[in-house]
């Protein structure tokens, strides 16, 4: 269901979620029996997808989503100018601003999923509107003319622009075409590999990030922190830092001591001249060896395997990992007396614009947060500490500010993937798996009320294990966990990437334990066909079986998620344990309709480094209540020399709606890698990254 905005130019709206026929929650009429197509809405609707004509012949929907390359803008400019006939450079995606009303969550690899509807119907809408506007101008019928390249054509060569065309457009109430999507079997922009549209700003430099934002009066900040994590500034002396040349202020924060200085070489300059007595964290006293041993006391018991089946068993330990995405936290805000506006790249702005509100005491309506591009996130722009932070500082120092958080900041003492330990059993008999139970704890992030120092175990909770991919007879999971006061967050493909990867693991022993090649076994185990085709895919594009070198080996997992599934095959070249190399990978995909093939071989190529990273050597350490690492130095995430020789990447054809893609192939990249070093080095991984 589309409707018009009351505008000089073409503008209309769909409501997300739109399902082609009647808008969830909507009426199928509105006021006098007309089709809500017709009805004039003042305003913006701001729980709707708005697109806009503008007279310079451009195509804007400002998009309710956030940018952290991902491609979603590419992806949403694909749909508008396939529906509507546009040429794609003609088309802008900006980003929305946090609205009152609505959903803005970026998350999940739901983005081209929850769009595809509405942003097809929009965009069908408009050119049948425009489409309207022409033949009435022309005194010809609609139905002899043609669009392309952001035009309408008449049978006898006439022409005009959509641009030319808005303000007539504007007015049509009842469209003389049809309004609906086209069928895939004439999609011409849809499906087919596309450039980013933003590809040429981004290496050129055009594009905008937060930090190269010039906000009037705002001044670079940072801000010194504690040595352990949750640790507190016990008294400041910030004398010899506010006598440096350039610095405007210092001001305390519940997370350490802030400088705001002229430049950000001045603020870390009178950082350092900082002396700050610490207390130390609630964590001080704890290290990796005792949270490994309470994750595993944690992990529940397992359900007695059936009588007269032999067990396959195994355990796994997974470190904590940073996001480190590569745009390192940044924030601008200016926060005054009666109002506050904020910069920053944000998968939550509704959220962010709420908190931000409660800590600096304002009402929501008089906060405002412009959401910007991100240069990679990985589920760590789900949060939004720098922009709370900025905007507290700002508040106490009188004016507009620019946060930045270093590396060492985000790595030390920003949000993590938890550690987790897992327990799993596969109980087999007469040749097949009969029962698997796989039960887990992680650490959880404590409340700051109501918690002890050092944490607590909380009770067992219900797993539904992932195993349900298999015909694994009775399946079995339980999870518990230990609260920590260690900040953590949704880091990319969340629970599946160690939960998967264990199974995987899990499955390759039980294939071994009963004399079954593992890509065989799988055939014959896995209950979807759409999966057992994407693991066909991967065997035979990737040589499965194939002779290779001692110390050489492959590897196979398999993933289902999001309404999509993904398949990996990895070689690998482990002649030094110590230091293996992942040199080829193959990975097949089935997401439904790839609006952007380019954009999801890019996706899985992702997925794919971030695989051999937590397996191999990606991990944090926690030494008596601080992190170790604080740089891609210590931090050992894939570097280009780390990267596969050869990849490639096979899109299942579909025409189907699309599913999600984004974190679909982290688990399958990362059980292929540990299967692979496994095979090669007749070992058995159990602790990860391998290098822990």
């Amino acid at each position: 269901m589309v409707y018009s905005l009351a505008a000089t130019t073409l503008t209309v709206a769909a409501p997300l979620g739109c399902d082609g026929s009647t808008a969830q929650g909507a009426e199928e009429t509105a006021a006098g029996g007309r089709a809500a197509s017709d009805v004039l809405v003042t305003g913006t609707d701001e729980e709707m997808l708005v697109l806009e004509v503008t007279p310079a012949n451009r195509v804007v929907v400002r998009l309710p989503r956030v940018e952290v390359g991902q491609g979603v803008t590419t992806a949403v400019a694909m749909m508008i100018a396939e529906e509507l006939d546009a040429r794609l450079a003609d088309v802008d995606i900006p980003l929305a601003d946090a609205r009152s009303k609505g959903n803005q969550f970026t998350g999940g690899s739901n983005s081209v999923s929850s769009l595809y509807g509405p942003a097809r119907h929009l965009a069908a809408t408009a050119r049948a509107k425009l489409v309207t506007a022409a033949a009435r101008q022309w005194h010809v019928p609609a139905r002899t003319l043609r669009t392309r390249d952001t035009m309408v054509f008449g049978p006898d060569g006439r022409s005009a622009t959509f641009g030319s065309l808005t303000r007539a457009a504007a007015r049509i109430t009842r469209p003389a075409v049809s309004t609906d999507p086209k069928p895939a079997s004439k999609h011409r922009v849809i499906g087919r590999p596309a450039t980013r549209i933003d590809a040429r700003d981004i290496v050129t430099g055009k594009a905008k990030y937060t930090g190269d934002l010039a906000v009037a009066g705002a001044k670079p900040t940072v801000v010194a922190r504690p040595p352990t994590i949750g640790g507190k500034a016990v008294s400041v002396d910030s004398k010899a830092a506010r006598a440096m040349p350039g610095v405007h202020a210092v001001v305390r924060i519940d997370g350490g001591v802030a400088v705001v200085a002229e430049t950000f070489h001045h603020a870390f300059q009178a950082r350092d001249a900082l002396r700050i007595k610490w207390a130390p964290g609630p964590l001080a006293n704890l290290s990796d060896t005792e949270i490994r041993a309470r994750l595993r006391a944690a992990v529940p018991k397992l359900e007695s395997p059936p009588r007269g089946s032999a067990q396959t068993e195994a355990e796994f330990e997974f470190a904590f990992v940073s996001h480190a995405p590569m745009e390192v936290l940044t924030a601008v805000a200016d926060v005054r007396a009666q109002s506050a506006e904020i910069w920053f790249s944000s998968q939550t702005p509704q959220s962010a614009r709420e908190d931000i509100a409660a800590r600096i005491g304002l009402p929501v309506s008089k906060v405002r947060v412009h959401v910007l591009r991100g240069g990679g996130s990985f589920g760590r722009r789900l949060n939004y500490d720098a922009a709370i932070e900025a905007a507290l500082i700002s508040k106490k120092a009188r004016r507009p500010v620019k946060l930045m958080w270093s590396r060492a900041d985000d790595i030390r003492h920003g949000r993590m993937r938890p550690a987790s330990h897992h327990r799993i059993r596969a109980s087999h008999a007469q040749g097949r798996v009969v029962a698997f139970a796989h039960a887990t704890a992680s650490v959880n992030e404590s409340s700051e009320q109501g918690m002890s120092a050092q944490g607590g175990v909380r009770a067992a909770a219900p797993l539904p294990s992932d195993s349900g991919l298999y015909n694994f007879g009775r399946l079995s999971g339980n999870s518990g966990s230990v609260d920590l006061a260690i900040p953590l967050g949704a880091w990319r493909s969340v629970d599946s990437g160690t939960v998967r990867t264990a199974e995987e693991i899990v499955v390759d022993d039980a294939a071994r334990s009963l004399g079954k090649d593992p890509v065989a076994f799988r055939r014959t185990t896995l209950r979807s066909k759409a999966v057992k085709a994407v693991l066909d895919k991967v065997a035979k594009a990737g040589d499965w079986g194939r002779t290779m070198p001692r110390g050489h080996a492959q590897g196979v997992a398999v993933h289902e998620e999001y309404g999509s599934c993904v398949a990996c095959l990895v070689e690998i070249d482990a002649e030094d344990p110590k230091n293996p190399r992942v040199t080829k990978v193959v990975m097949a995909a089935d997401v439904g309709t790839a609006v952007n093939p380019r954009g999801l071989e890019a996706q899985l190529m992702g997925t794919a480094v971030d695989g051999i990273s937590t397996v191999l050597s990606a991990g944090l350490h926690i030494d008596k209540g601080a992190v170790r690492e604080s740089s891609f130095a210590d931090f050992h995430y894939a570097r280009q020399r780390h990267a596969p020789q050869h990849f490639e990447a096979h899109i299942m054809p579909s025409r189907r709606d699309p599913g999600g893609a984004g974190e679909l192939g982290v688990p399958a990249a990362a059980g292929a890698v540990a299967n692979a070093y496994a095979r090669a080095t007749g070992t058995k991984p159990r602790r990860f990254p391998l290098d822990f």
